[in-house]
């Protein structure tokens, strides 16, 4: 999907109030979040590249964490639409 912010796809398929934009970046895929209900998530956080996310994913492994941050970033799904963009 797109709007005027760019590409995205609905990372939850329990809500579409968030809102994951993707775009390519010097070879990279980069990640930035949108919130309905919370519009600071995309003032404060800035645009991550997909091996950012990676090493973040890691270092929660190794401390243990069930937590699994790459459940938001689907990096198939971000190339298809980037693909499909243009």
């Amino acid at each position: 999907m797109k709007d005027q912010l760019g590409l995205y796809y609905h990372p939850s398929m329990q809500t579409q109030d968030v809102r994951m934009y993707v775009r390519e970046n010097g070879g990279s895929v980069e990640f930035r979040m949108w919130h309905r209900e919370n519009p600071d998530v995309w003032e404060r956080h800035e645009w991550l590249a997909i091996e950012v996310v990676e090493r973040a994913a890691e270092q929660y492994r190794e401390r243990g964490s069930e937590r699994n941050p790459m459940a938001l970033y689907d990096l198939a799904v971000a190339r298809r639409l980037i693909k499909d963009g243009k």
